[in-house]
């Protein structure tokens, strides 16, 4: 069974973690590492053969449009990440439609392909965020994969689906491939372990993320989502100073993620979310 392997193209200074301490209206002072980062990432994928989808953030592509070619020369499937990496239940939907078509449009004309795929900055498309899916579909967005079933203190959809859906909304029907987990139970107790790759691949040894792919591949019949930045194959990144809790996030592992994602794309079988049968069906 074909997973989907996703890369969110976005900058170390950018993340979520760092908003306290980083602004916005700084971003240009700090040196770009990611694409440095995205060759040796497009150096991996072309050892093993396989293709990805690439959430793009406007931002970076503005600045990095050969980068973006080169992704799209290669194969690979060009989506969407928004423009400024906010998150979404605190822009609400003017500034969220704004930065979803400024994004679009600039990536669209940089590619010179449609794109179709859209994942929220931090996967805020939650509860509180779900009039973001109306406003994809009438932005032309086909796809969405910014849902995450899980707890956690940013985002989440404790109870959501976990596998990929077709999603009516007033607007329209979209496509939704959310982000995987792996079900734990233990007598009465039940719990939606994140499988999903990123820091949950960091903590998680390498081994036990593949055999839980392999067990929603052949047990549950369902194909997993994984993503990763770049920014977590660059141990020797600037050092920002933050809080110990979003620098445990942030840079716990760094130096063992390009062995662990090297072991899942031998061991597993992986594609763009495009080629994924799920989202054949729905364009069809």
């Amino acid at each position: 069974m074909i997973n989907a392997l996703t890369i969110d193209v976005e900058d170390y200074f950018q993340v979520n973690a760092f908003t306290s301490c980083v602004r916005r209206d700084e971003w240009d002072k700090y040196p770009l590492r990611v694409e440095c980062n995205m060759r040796r990432i497009l150096a991996m994928l072309d050892e093993f053969g396989i293709k990805a989808t690439f959430f793009i953030l406007g931002w970076v592509a503005e600045r990095l449009p050969t980068m973006v070619k080169e992704i799209q020369g290669m194969g690979h499937e060009i989506a969407c990440h928004g423009y400024g990496h906010e998150l979404i239940y605190r822009i609400g939907p003017e500034r969220f439609r704004a930065d979803i078509r400024r994004s679009k449009s600039l990536l669209e004309d940089i590619g010179g392909v449609v794109v179709n795929g859209y994942r929220a900055p931090s996967y805020s498309i939650t509860k509180q965020s779900l009039w973001a899916l109306d406003i994809l579909v009438e932005e032309g967005f086909t796809y969405d994969s910014s849902m995450f079933p899980i707890l956690h203190d940013i985002y989440g959809i404790p109870g959501g689906k976990r596998f990929p859906h077709e999603i009516q909304t007033q607007s329209g029907t979209i496509m939704e491939f959310p982000l995987s987990t792996f079900p734990m139970k233990v007598g009465r107790w039940e719990y939606r372990l994140p499988i999903a790759g990123g820091g949950y691949l960091r903590l998680l040894p390498a081994l036990f993320v593949g055999q839980a792919i392999r067990y929603i591949n052949t047990c549950e019949r369902q194909p997993a989502v994984v993503y990763f930045h770049p920014w977590e194959i660059d141990p020797h990144q600037p050092r920002i100073r933050a809080g110990l809790k979003s620098c445990f996030r942030h840079y716990l592992n760094l130096g063992k993620m390009e062995a662990k994602i090297k072991y899942l794309l031998n061991s597993v079988k992986f594609s763009a979310i495009q080629d994924m049968g799920g989202f054949e069906r729905q364009q069809s």
